[in-house]
This record gives C-alpha cells, sequence and structure tokens, in this order.
C-alpha cells in the first residue's frame, strides 16, 4: 500500500498508508482525531526552479501522455509565440520549425546542404 500526505489543520502534516480506493477518504489525526484531508506536497525544489525550466518540464511531461503533432498551423503558432516573446530577428537560438532543405543535384541524388556534409547520403 502507498503512503500518502494528510493534513491536519491543528497538527499539520502526517503520513499514512491506504489502498488506492481510499486515497481520497479523509484519516484521523493521530494526535487530536479530527478528520484530515489528503494533501500533496510539492518538493522545494520545484517551487524555486527558474520557470523557464518549470515550463520546459511540465512540457516535457505532458508530452509523455499527449504527443504533439506538427501541423503548418501548429508551427505558425509557435512562431507568433516565439516573436511575441522575443520580437522579431531576435538573434537567440529558438530557429522556427521549417521543413529541412533538400534540394536535387542534376543526377537526381538528393542533397541536404545545411544539415551534415559529413554524412554520406543513401
Amino acid at each position: 500500500m502507498p503512503l500518502y500526505d494528510y493534513k491536519c489543520r491543528d497538527h499539520g502534516l502526517f503520513q499514512e498508508l491506504a489502498a488506492m480506493a481510499e486515497s481520497a477518504t479523509p484519516k484521523p489525526c493521530p494526535h487530536c482525531g479530527a478528520l484530515s484531508a489528503r494533501v500533496i506536497v510539492i518538493p522545494p525544489e520545484i517551487l524555486a526552479m527558474d520557470p523557464a525550466r518549470r515550463e520546459a518540464a511540465t512540457r516535457n511531461e505532458r508530452s509523455r501522455h499527449e504527443p504533439r503533432f506538427s501541423t503548418p498551423e501548429h508551427r505558425a503558432e509557435e512562431q507568433a509565440r516565439h516573436e511575441h516573446r522575443h520580437g522579431k530577428g531576435c538573434g537567440c537560438n529558438h530557429k522556427p520549425i521549417n521543413k529541412p532543405q533538400l534540394f536535387y543535384t542534376a543526377d537526381g541524388k538528393k542533397m541536404f546542404p545545411s544539415a551534415r556534409p559529413w554524412m554520406i547520403s543513401h
């Protein structure tokens, strides 16, 4: 059984073992017996984290369960959001999401001039 955190109004946090189905049920405080609701304790490292890093961690966590599909509309929204934050042509490393450049040589072979010139094309 997992250990859950509960909070008494008078005595503060305490922990109780409970089945997952019973985790939302209030538990009596071990000191006064008052029914106390379950709380979710957030580690202080997360609260003190840089907002940009916290946003990236949240986005990564969300993407595990809700994959994001790239569409032209989504790429335009991302570009507009970036320009709103940084201004047009800010020069930072946040580049707009574009299709990779692809060229064909005279003999019909594919060429990716900016990707990795040292790699052999197949």
